[in-house]
């Protein structure tokens, strides 16, 4: 039975330590100039309060300076049942790891976002997925309390086959597999901008 009981522990501080931020491993060689473009949400785990739900499509600009900047659309609901589709805008600021950021979000954005998140680049192949991840709050065990990840596709339609595999092994390697759900494209934002067009946030 002790055995047994300490075998549970081990097998609980081995989790923890897999799962530990300062773990996770992030892309290598990551190159920020074929990450820029389009990118569609086509899953996400959600953080805790309010944030994008659903036809999130975001835009990656490098500029000549090597400053990365986002814009990023979605729907979202405010004021318990308020509709409406948000514009956003962040700028990123390098660290020593090209893979991992750190992103402001500005003007009202900051209402639906908390500035100053991590946007760590887990893996991407440029031309068809990225995985992403922010950790907004590190546990006493180093582990993540309370965080947040895209999974995106250059495609509206979703990932390849192919790709799905790589992808469900990136979310077994950031601890989050089963912790996410599905980001559908129904055409809300397009369809809310021409028939009611609102201040971007």
């Amino acid at each position: 039975m002790l055995r047994y009981v300490v075998a549970l522990c081990l097998l609980a501080v081995s989790w923890a330590q897999d799962c530990q931020v300062a773990n996770i491993q992030v892309m290598q060689n990551f190159d920020k100039t074929r990450y820029a473009g389009t990118w569609y949400a086509v899953a996400k785990k959600d953080p805790e309060g309010l944030f994008l739900l659903d036809n999130i499509v975001a835009q990656l600009h490098v500029a000549e300076d090597g400053t990365m900047t986002a814009t990023a659309k979605g729907r979202v609901i405010i004021l318990n049942n308020w509709e409406m589709c948000a514009d956003m805008l962040a700028t990123f600021e390098n660290t020593e790891d090209p893979a991992k950021f750190r992103m402001k979000y500005w003007g009202a954005a900051t209402y639906l976002q908390t500035g100053n998140d991590h946007h760590w680049v887990i893996d991407t192949d440029y031309d068809n997925y990225a995985v992403h991840y922010s950790c907004r709050v590190v546990d006493e065990d180093g582990t993540c309390l309370d965080g947040y990840s895209f999974i995106f596709s250059r495609h509206p339609g979703g990932l390849r086959t192919e790709d799905q595999p790589i992808v469900t092994q990136k979310k077994i390697d950031i601890c989050l597999l089963g912790k996410y759900r599905r980001v559908d494209h129904t055409g809300f934002c397009e369809t809310a901008d021409t028939a009611n067009p609102e201040p971007s946030v």
